[in-house]
């Protein structure tokens, strides 16, 4: 698998980490943060591992 597979991955992974410990963040201001960051994560892993399957051509 290619590197920039790994990491979209690792990223997705990391995000549904943040995910989990913002439902458990008591701080109200603490849970946006990890909210915020594991969107953040989401959106490079879609970007970083979805456009690279669009650019081949299947002819």
């Amino acid at each position: 698998m290619s590197a920039a597979g790994e990491s979209g991955r690792e990223m997705r992974a990391r995000a549904a980490d943040l995910e989990q410990a913002a439902e458990r963040a008591t701080d109200p201001q603490e849970r946006q943060r990890l909210k915020d960051k594991a969107r953040e994560l989401k959106e490079q892993s879609e970007h970083s591992g979805g456009t690279g399957k669009r650019d081949i051509d299947p002819m």
